[in-house]
């Protein structure tokens, strides 16, 4: 079953639980009531929403992740369930101990699917699609050459070059800026909640979130979930897109629905086609199978089809 994801921004909420129901309280009274071991992803952006010890506790033992939003009405902080997970010392121990040839080909193998699914957002006959393509065939292990950096730079100046005409100046001007806003943090949001998704499916597969596979980052304690997370960013990248050239320029309640939405979409993976959701916990369980040595490769969720003529801009 499809866990369900839900967002409270548009008004306060009172969080409580009675009988295994994540129960939704306005002026006393339950708006909402939905079953815990339902829940996947719960994102929390209104300030003045309020929780009982109960709720949070019964909501991640259920295995959902709760998201918490800042001021700028961006994910800043996850609530993770505690693996409880009969094999969870094994696999810290396979996962700690993997060798520095493992890591560096599951790296390759993740840039590489980062840049073709960048190439595939683009006008497929396109001179940076075809570059793209290009570096995708030439990353070596552990990508030594920063083939990622080099497709990045390609991909970004094209990501809206066929974008429709529009007023709106920005599209015409953007670059990349994890910290911008507008359509940055469009993107931001958008990989945010991909991001606590990973990370939701790599605790509940025993594995620890901040050993990572190429990030290392001493202050980061999502480095796998953020490794993990680099050939899914086009799904988002395509989303966004079409949300701008939709008109679309501000993280709005109506934006936060669409991204929200990409946890449902349906993708491929390893010959079988679900919800994004559901292809991620097959994604985490590939790793563990790499891990535990029952595999070499890693089975990564694409999209089943071409980017759509709308998100290509013509």
């Amino acid at each position: 079953m499809i866990k369900k994801t839900i967002e409270i921004s548009q008004q306060p909420a009172h969080l409580a639980v009675r009988h295994g129901q994540l129960q939704l309280k306005r002026d006393g009274d339950v708006v909402a009531s939905l079953p815990c071991e339902d829940l996947g992803v719960v994102v929390v952006d209104h300030p003045q929403t309020t929780y009982t010890h109960a709720a949070l506790t019964e909501m991640t033992s259920q295995g959902a992740v709760v998201v918490l939003c800042g001021r700028d009405h961006l994910p800043c902080a996850m609530l993770l369930p505690t693996a409880d997970h009969s094999l969870i010392v094994h696999r810290l121990q396979a996962q700690i101990s993997i060798t520095q040839p493992t890591r560096k080909r599951l790296w390759k193998q993740l840039v590489r699917a980062k840049i073709q699914a960048q190439a595939d957002n683009l006008l497929p006959d396109s001179p940076p699609a075809r570059r793209l393509r290009e570096f995708a065939k030439s990353v070596r292990s552990g990508d030594p050459t920063n083939r990622e950096a080099q497709a990045a730079k390609t991909y970004w100046s094209a990501w809206l070059l066929q974008a429709p005409e529009t007023e709106d100046e920005s599209l015409d001007s953007f670059h990349r800026d994890p910290d911008g806003d507008g359509v940055n943090a469009m993107l931001n949001y958008g990989y945010a909640i991909v991001r606590a998704a990973i990370a939701r499916s790599i605790v509940t597969a025993g594995l620890h979130p901040a050993y990572g596979l190429f990030h290392s980052n001493r202050s980061n304690a999502f480095c796998l979930a953020d490794d993990l997370i680099e050939p899914l960013r086009p799904m988002v990248d395509a989303c966004v897109r079409s949300l701008a050239f939709a008109g679309e320029s501000q993280l709005t309640t109506t934006v936060k629905a669409e991204l929200l939405g990409l946890l449902t979409e349906e993708v491929c993976t390893g010959g079988t086609t679900g919800p994004l959701l559901v292809s991620i916990q097959r994604f985490v369980t590939s790793l563990v199978d790499v891990f535990e040595g029952n595999a070499k490769k890693l089975t990564i969720p694409t999209r089943c089809n071409s980017a759509p003529i709308a998100a290509c801009g013509s």
